[in-house]
């Protein structure tokens, strides 16, 4: 289906053929165990016992694998789908490479699990400066990062970390697989949070890993078996259901993006508007030539916590959330979880309401918070 349009790909991603009185999409497959052929035993069929593998499983990975263009594992969340590619690749003695702005609960796992079995941490912005890549295992990046939404040229980095003899893994939460395709690009692994704008209805959580590499699926593969962090058949099912409106709900946040961005932009009491879709922004030149479409969040500062707790206070379509990528508009001020943002930052992630409305609505509460 590569020769169709996002909109037609997400409709039809994982489907099976269709068969008279069947349902588009199969309902969930509810089973721990299953019915066993008593003379073949987990031979005779796939689906012996639900960790291992589960029917609605198959078919979610099999979508989300048409989108990335790899091979897909899905996991019980994000943290569990990186975590779960950082251990199965990285042993005692290896070095890897985190980015120093990307998902602060990956950075916390860094510092408290890996470099406590004997992992080597180096840590490093999105943009830059890399450090020579030579003995590096693996190199994660997050792109564009959440929260600061800095862009790294992805097809850059891989050539060089393969040239040292590095794997390249790519966070592809924000962008989607719509916006980006990592692998099409050079990357070994795309990892993601399919909790965020890939489902977008904030009503489950779910990761996923991807490649191309046979090796590296079947090794992921296993450790996902062997820990047992798998997502529920009930959870892998909503993901699905949800894939087929992701082009929409795509090309309305990014919309919203876009007129909430002019907004900011011409506002003096507005600092550090970021979004890669800006032609001023410092991520554009990248963004622009890497990414499909431009994603649906954005950040600024208010300045101090208080005027940035006013404003979403005061907005009636913003609500305090800290996820991102879902139908409604949410706020999220980073520095009150420990992430090292400024008191007054705030990302933005915008949601399916009418344009017109959000931007109305977040004029007339950063009016309401003006600063003293």
């Amino acid at each position: 289906m590569s020769d169709l349009g996002d909109g037609t790909r997400c409709v039809h991603a994982g489907l099976p053929e269709p068969a008279p009185g069947d349902p588009f999409l199969p309902g969930p497959v509810l089973a721990a165990p299953y019915h066993l052929d008593p003379w073949k035993g987990p031979a005779g069929s796939p689906n012996g016992y639900g960790r291992p593998d589960n029917p609605t499983r198959r078919l979610l990975e099999a979508a989300v694998g048409e989108l990335e263009g790899g091979d897909c594992r899905v996991f019980a969340s994000g943290q569990a789908a990186i975590t779960g590619m950082l251990l199965t690749l990285l042993r005692p003695g290896d070095t890897v490479v985190l980015p120093t702005d990307g998902y602060f609960p990956v950075r916390a796992f860094a510092t408290d699990v890996l470099e406590a079995i004997g992992v080597r941490v180096l840590f490093v912005p999105t943009v830059g400066p890399y450090p020579s890549l030579e003995g590096v295992r693996l190199v994660l990046v997050e792109t564009p990062a959440n929260p600061g939404l800095d862009v790294v040229d992805v097809a850059a980095l891989a050539e060089r970390a393969h040239a040292a003899g590095a794997l390249l893994a790519v966070d592809n939460t924000t962008a989607t697989p719509l916006g980006q395709r990592p692998l099409d690009l050079g990357a070994d692994l795309v990892v993601a949070s399919g909790t965020k704008a890939l489902t977008g209805h904030s009503d489950l959580l779910l990761g996923y890993v991807a490649s191309r590499s046979a090796e590296l699926v079947e090794a992921v593969t296993v450790w996902r078996t062997t820990t047992g962090s798998v997502p529920g058949a009930f959870d892998a099912w909503l993901a699905h259901r949800s894939l087929g409106t992701l082009d929409l709900r795509l090309a309305r946040q990014s919309a919203n993006a876009a007129a909430v961005v002019d907004l900011l932009a011409g506002r003096s009491d507005v600092a550090g508007l970021r979004w890669p879709g800006r032609p001023e922004d410092p991520a554009y030149a990248v963004a622009s030539a890497q990414m499909r479409r431009m994603p649906g969040v954005l950040s600024f500062d208010l300045g101090d916590a208080d005027r940035a707790n006013r404003f979403i206070e005061a907005a009636r379509l913003v609500v305090a959330a800290t996820s991102f990528g879902g139908l409604h508009t949410t706020a999220d001020r980073r520095a009150q979880w420990g992430d090292d943002t400024a008191p007054g930052f705030v990302r933005l992630s915008c949601g399916v309401e009418d344009s017109a409305d959000l931007v109305a609505d977040i004029a007339a509460a950063l009016d309401a918070a003006a600063p003293a």
